[in-house]
């Protein structure tokens, strides 16, 4: 005998009380992609975003109970939910504790290179009165170990910084004495061209547990010509330098990073067969910064935000056919993009930072003592704009810096979620807000997002990656995750 059962409703009765979430929402390839507040997303039937605003969306439907999962509506039995929904925010935001983490020293100002893109106005190698005092520099320490942060990164740049090795010297030891007497956690970088480096310094490095970070724009031909130097051996003295920092330090403790010129955007299969082939993993596809002197040599180096963004398609494309070819090599700027968009937690990245993370999450200490929001800032400060420098070592406390008339204007307009065109859009919680490079670009640090290469190239980028989670390739998103989780690849794929 058939017996009948009773309807779902019978055992939970359907919500009589639907109200809406806070949520943001874009068209994309026929569907529209819902996006709450902790950054989660929903791709949705076109018309979803009307039917929600109108309150006829059938409660009883499979896409009712997608909304509901992923926090865009709630009813009477949501409770337990939105607990949920706030403890993602709030990791969303585990960014902003503990303050600044990231410290840059300008040891000296000098350099021996004279790339055509250096966004400061270096010095002759033999200017050593560009070169950090010892009491610039214990002045500049202890203000870094006066962050709430209980484990800082000091970066060591210049100019050349290898040309003021003798003050690496004096810092290195101070600042690991002084961070143990506080109970500090301390990672030291040192950014450099490698083309001064010697097995010796090498080695004081390796003893004292500093990573190194290099320039490597691409092959010889490109990386001679984006970085010249006398004897226009650029690229030999890299390449040499980088593998003796590998034998000496380590692999793991040697990275590169590269900058694309307008030399650069018709070789960037070039530029990926070179990190491969050098044994790099991860490559970061970086845009020329609009800041100090590479202002100045615009028409050498310079191009349209809608070029670059040809130049980084073309190269995802090509890294993620390395990557199906069993070699692991992640892009970085989509990595950082990406964990934002499939895993709860935020950044440390702070051009893609709200509120803002110029000050909030990184200092510059430059070498005559001037504090600055961020190395973008001090750029601008080499080209007489001082309008980000928050104060000097030698007369303020954190305090003060934080609190001076450019560190507040700043901050104003800092927080994407009120900024005109920000506040609306979909992609909110991927981006940041950057009023240092709409102040250089726009003459306004809140910025007009309709004519901001910040928004564009962010915006194209981002639609760019949910294209890819939309189609949802096993490979493609196989891929991602590796860059995301640090598990290798599966081998090469046999067609």
């Amino acid at each position: 005998m058939a017996r009948s059962f009773y309807p779902a409703e019978h055992f939970a009765p359907l919500p009589q009380h639907v109200s809406l979430l806070p949520f943001r929402f874009a068209r994309l390839a026929g569907q529209e992609l819902l996006v709450n507040e902790a950054g989660e997303y929903l791709f949705t039937p076109d018309g979803t975003t009307r039917a929600l605003a109108d309150g006829t969306v059938d409660v009883q439907s499979d896409l009712y109970k997608d909304l509901k999962a992923k926090h865009i509506v709630y009813d009477e039995t949501s409770s337990p939910l939105l607990d949920v929904l706030a403890t993602k925010i709030r990791t969303k935001y585990d960014h902003l504790s503990g303050a600044t983490k990231l410290h840059i020293f300008v040891v000296t100002l000098r350099c021996e290179h004279s790339c055509h893109y250096c966004q400061v106005s270096r010095q002759t190698a033999t200017k050593g009165e560009f070169d950090m005092s010892e009491a610039t520099a214990n002045r500049s320490i202890a203000l870094m170990l006066d962050s709430p942060s209980p484990h800082v990164t000091m970066e060591l740049q210049g100019g050349e910084p290898l040309l003021a090795f003798d003050m690496i010297q004096y810092m290195v030891p101070r600042a690991k004495e002084q961070a143990r007497l506080r109970g500090k956690g301390l990672d030291i970088v040192v950014t450099t061209n490698l083309a001064c480096a010697t097995d010796e310094m090498l080695a004081y490095f390796r003893d004292e547990g500093v990573r190194v970070s290099t320039s490597l724009d691409g092959p010889a031909f490109l990386h001679n010509k984006n970085r010249p130097r006398p004897g226009n051996d650029s690229y030999e003295r890299a390449i040499d330098g980088i593998e003796r920092a590998r034998t000496i330090l380590g692999w793991t403790n040697v990275a590169a990073l590269m900058t694309t010129t307008a030399a650069s955007l018709e070789h960037v299969h070039e530029i990926i067969d070179e990190y491969v082939r050098r044994d790099f993993h991860t490559i970061f596809l970086r845009p020329i910064s609009p800041y100090g002197f590479a202002l100045k040599t615009k028409t050498k180096t310079g191009y349209e935000m809608e070029r670059f963004l040809e130049f980084y398609k073309q190269g995802l494309d090509h890294i993620l056919e390395v990557n199906r070819g069993g070699y692991r090599l992640t892009e970085i700027y989509s990595q950082i993009l990406l964990s934002k968009i499939l895993t709860p937690h935020g950044t440390g990245y702070v051009d893609l930072q709200s509120p803002a993370g110029e000050a909030w999450n990184v200092l510059v200490y430059n070498y005559d003592g001037d504090v600055f929001a961020s190395d973008e800032s001090r750029m601008l400060a080499e080209m007489q704009d001082w309008t980000f420098r928050l104060g000097n070592v030698h007369k303020d406390n954190r305090r003060s810096l934080f609190m001076s008339e450019a560190a507040m204007n700043m901050f104003e307009a800092s927080c994407n979620q009120s900024l005109a065109g920000c506040s609306d859009c979909a992609f909110q919680s991927y981006c940041g807000a950057d009023p240092i490079y709409h102040h250089a670009t726009q003459g306004d640090m809140y910025g007009h997002r309709p004519t901001s290469g910040f928004c564009k190239r962010n915006m194209e980028v981002i639609k760019h990656l949910f294209s890819f989670i939309n189609e949802d390739d096993p490979q493609t998103m196989g891929i991602f995750w590796s860059w995301l989780t640090d598990k290798p690849i599966a081998g090469p794929v046999i067609k």
